[in-house]
C-alpha cells in the first residue's frame, strides 16, 4: 500500500504543489501492493446532524469565482502525480480501534464504548443496532469507516479480507435502499459512506490487480451513483457537512468520469468557501475545534479539486490562510486551542510555513505572530500577554472572550464569557462538550450557566447577539466592553480587564432588570483544582502540590455584598453545574464559583489572581475624583486599577 501523508490537505512529499497551498512535511511511504490512503484529518468525534431539524447551513457570502475545470497549461506537479485520480480519503482514525481480526468478526467499536458483534460472523450486520443509544456511535457504525483496516488489508491482496468487506457495504446497500433520509445516522454519514465505497472500489481493484471492475461487482458503482443522486438533491450547505459533501460528490465525478458531478461540487464548493471561512478568516461554526477542522477540510478540497482536473483557484488558499492566523491567535499558553462551543480539548497542530507552526509547537519553530490580540466580529476576543519571546511560551497569559452574533450551529450560549491561562496551566475554563445526545448534559453545556460569565437563570435564555462596545489596548493590559439582553427585560454590561506584570483578570458585571433576577458572575475551574471559600468576598483554588493558586475574590462596588454572595459548587446535578468535558466521553467533577446576587440590578466586580504556591493578594480601595481606584499586592507586585465615571477599568500603575 501506497499511504500519501495528506496532512491539513497538504500534499505531503511533492514538490511545489501550488502556490501557497503548503510545506512538504514527509515523503510518501510505500508498503507493498495495495491502494493510497489519504492522512486522516482532525476530525471531531460526534455526529451533528439533530433529528426532526434543519441541517442546511445557507450560503451567505459572495462566491468564489476562480474555482473551475483547470486548464492543461496550469497543471503543477501535484497534478502531474495525480492526475485524474481521487485518492481515497482515509477513514479518520475510525478504523484505528478496529483492528482487521475484529472486522472479520462484524465486531466495531468506537468511542471508548466495548467492541460490540453487529453481525453473524459473515458480513449480514443489523444495521439498526444502536446499543449504547448514542447518536455518534450509531452514525459512524453507518459511515462504514470502521472497515478500514480491512479495506486496506484488500487492496494489499488479502482474498479473506476482500470477501468479508465487500459482503458488509454489499450489506449495507441492500439492508438500506435509497433514499435512507428517513435513518438519521444513514443520512449524515452519506458523503463518509460514499468516500468508503470509493476505498473498497479502489481495494477491488488493487486486490484482484485489474484496471476493469469485474462484472460481480458492478454493484458498487450503482451504489455510488445512488449515494451521488443522494448528495445531489441533499447538500448541506455552508459547513463542514457542505464541504464534506461536495468533496464526496466530486470524489464519484472523478472515479466514475461523471463531469455533471464534478462541476456541481466545484459551484458548492465555490459557493460555501466564502461563507464558511470570512474575510477576517472566522469560520460560521462558533467552535474552534470545528475551526481547527475547516481549515484541514477545505486544504484538503482544494487538493482534490486540483487531482482531478479542476483549479481550486486563490480563493481557498487565502481564507486558509486567514484561519491559519485565528486559530494561532485562539491557541493558549499550553498550546491548545481555547474551548470554545462544540469542542473538546484540542492540541493546536503545527503547520509549516504558516503561524500555526509557531504556536503548535509552542514556540519551538516558526515565527510567530506581529500581533498578540485578534478581535473578530464573529464574536471573538483572543489576546496573550506575548509569544514567548521575553520568557517561555507557556509563561506567558491567554485569555479568549465571545460575543457577536446569537449563538447557531455548533455554538453555546457563551457570550461574554472568558476563559483564562497563566504560569503554565489553565486558570478560567469553559464547561465543554459531551457530544451530540440530545440529554440534560448536552442542554446544560450549551447553555450560560456552563460558561464563565454573568447569568440570570431565573429568565429564558433569548440566545442574544453581543455588542464590543469598545475597547482598548495597551502594552501591559487589554481592556473590553460588551453589552446584550439576555433575558426579557434583562440588560447586561460587562467590563473586562486583562494585566501583564502581574497576571489579573478583572471583571465589572453590571445587570438590571425589570422584574427581580438573580444575577450570579461565575467562575469555572480546572477539575484538577480543589476550591475553597475562605470568606464572603474570597475563594482560593489550587491543585495538591501544584506550584500555582488561583485567588479569586470580589469587591464591594456600589452594592453591598449580601449573604451567600460567594457560593462553590461542584459535581452537582440538581440542578447541573460544577462539571468539565475535555472530551466527549470523559467527564469530571470541577470546582464552580459564583458571585451571587438578587433583586434588580447587580453590580460585581471581580478579581481573578493566579499566583505562585505561596503567594497572595492584598488590596484596598480609594476614590480619586470620579474614578473608584483598587491599589493591589499580587505575589509582591504593585499594581492600581480604576472604575471611571463611565465605567470603564483602567491600569493606572
Amino acid at each position: 500500500m501506497v499511504r500519501w501523508l495528506l496532512v491539513f490537505g497538504l500534499l505531503a512529499g511533492v514538490s511545489g504543489a501550488g502556490a501557497g497551498a503548503g510545506v512538504a512535511v514527509a515523503d510518501p511511504v510505500a508498503t507493498g501492493p495495495g491502494i493510497a490512503v489519504a492522512g486522516d484529518l482532525p476530525e471531531p468525534d460526534g455526529a451533528q446532524f439533530l433529528p426532526g431539524a434543519s441541517n442546511v447551513v445557507p450560503v451567505s457570502g459572495k462566491p468564489a469565482s476562480d474555482i473551475k475545470t483547470a486548464d492543461s497549461r496550469a497543471a503543477d506537479s501535484f497534478a502531474a502525480a495525480a492526475a485524474g485520480t481521487y485518492v481515497c480519503p482515509g477513514f479518520s482514525t475510525v478504523d484505528d480501534v478496529n483492528p482487521l481480526s475484529s472486522v472479520l468478526q462484524d465486531y466495531y467499536t468506537w468511542g471508548g464504548f466495548k467492541p460490540y458483534k453487529v453481525g453473524n460472523g459473515s458480513g449480514n450486520i443489523n444495521w439498526k443496532l444502536n446499543p449504547y443509544n448514542n447518536p455518534s456511535w450509531y452514525m459512524w457504525f453507518h459511515s462504514l469507516r470502521w472497515l478500514g483496516q480491512g479495506i486496506i488489508a484488500a487492496g494489499q491482496g488479502n482474498t479473506t479480507a476482500l470477501a468479508h468487506m465487500t459482503a458488509i457495504v454489499h450489506d449495507w446497500v441492500l439492508d438500506n435502499p435509497y433514499s435512507w433520509k428517513a435513518n438519521v445516522g444513514a443520512w449524515e454519514s452519506t458523503m463518509h459512506r460514499t468516500n468508503v465505497i470509493i476505498c473498497l472500489r479502489q481495494a477491488v481493484l488493487a486486490g484482484l490487480g485489474v484496471s476493469t471492475l469485474p462484472a460481480k461487482y458492478a454493484w458498487i458503482d450503482t451504489a455510488l451513483l445512488n449515494h451521488a443522486r443522494f448528495l445531489v438533491y441533499n447538500w448541506s450547505g455552508a459547513w463542514n457537512h457542505g464541504t464534506d459533501e461536495s468533496i464526496a460528490l466530486f470524489g464519484v465525478g472523478c472515479t466514475l468520469n461523471r463531469s455533471d458531478y464534478k462541476t456541481l461540487a466545484q459551484n458548492r464548493l465555490a459557493s460555501a468557501i466564502t461563507t464558511a471561512i470570512d474575510a477576517q478568516g472566522s469560520t460560521n461554526e462558533q467552535s474552534t475545534g470545528y475551526a481547527l477542522f475547516n481549515y484541514a477540510l477545505w486544504g484538503r478540497a482544494a487538493d482534490v479539486l486540483r487531482a482531478c482536473g479542476a483549479d481550486p483557484g486563490t480563493t481557498i488558499t487565502t481564507r486558509r490562510a486567514l484561519l491559519a492566523k485565528w486559530l494561532a491567535l485562539a491557541t493558549n499558553s499550553m498550546g491548545n486551542l481555547h474551548q470554545i462551543g462544540d469542542s473538546e480539548v484540542v492540541r493546536t497542530t503545527p503547520v509549516a510555513g504558516t503561524p500555526l507552526e509557531y504556536a503548535g509547537t509552542r514556540g519551538a519553530a516558526g515565527t510567530p505572530l506581529a500581533q498578540r490580540v485578534g478581535i473578530y466580529s464573529a464574536g471573538y476576543v483572543f489576546g496573550r500577554s506575548g509569544w514567548g519571546q521575553t520568557s517561555s511560551f507557556a509563561a506567558e497569559s491567554t485569555y479568549s472572550i465571545r460575543f457577536g452574533p446569537a449563538r447557531q450551529f455548533h455554538g453555546h450560549s457563551d457570550h461574554m464569557s472568558v476563559t483564562y491561562t497563566a504560569r503554565g496551566r489553565d486558570i478560567v475554563i469553559d464547561s465543554g462538550h459531551s457530544g451530540y445526545k440530545n440529554d440534560v448534559w448536552r442542554a446544560w453545556l450549551k447553555s450560560p450557566s456552563a460558561h464563565s460569565s454573568m447569568t440570570t437563570p431565573m429568565s429564558a435564555d433569548r440566545l442574544p447577539a453581543t455588542k464590543l462596545t469598545r475597547y482598548a489596548l495597551k502594552s501591559n493590559s487589554d481592556f473590553y466592553e460588551f453589552s446584550d439582553v439576555p433575558g426579557a427585560g434583562i440588560n447586561r454590561v460587562r467590563a473586562v480587564l486583562v494585566l501583564k506584570n502581574p497576571d489579573l483578570l478583572v471583571t465589572l458585571d453590571r445587570g438590571s432588570a425589570k422584574t427581580a433576577q438573580q444575577f450570579q458572575t461565575l467562575w469555572h475551574l480546572p477539575s484538577d483544582q480543589v476550591a475553597k471559600v475562605v470568606s464572603r468576598t474570597t475563594a482560593v483554588a489550587m491543585r495538591p502540590g501544584d506550584t500555582t493558586r488561583t485567588v479569586l475574590f470580589q469587591v464591594p462596588f456600589r452594592q453591598a455584598l449580601p449573604r451567600g454572595a460567594i457560593l462553590l459548587k461542584q459535581g452537582q446535578t440538581r440542578p447541573i453545574q460544577g462539571w468539565h468535558y475535555p472530551k466527549i466521553t470523559i467527564r469530571r467533577s470541577a470546582p464552580t464559583l459564583k458571585f451571587a446576587r438578587s433583586g434588580y440590578s447587580a453590580s460585581i466586580l471581580s478579581f481573578v489572581a493566579p499566583v505562585r504556591a505561596t503567594g497572595g493578594v492584598t488590596y484596598r480601595t480609594r476614590w480619586s475624583g470620579t474614578t473608584y481606584v483598587v491599589d493591589l499586592t499580587v505575589a509582591g507586585v504593585r499594581t492600581s486599577i480604576g472604575i471611571t465615571a463611565g465605567g470603564s477599568l483602567v491600569r493606572l500603575a
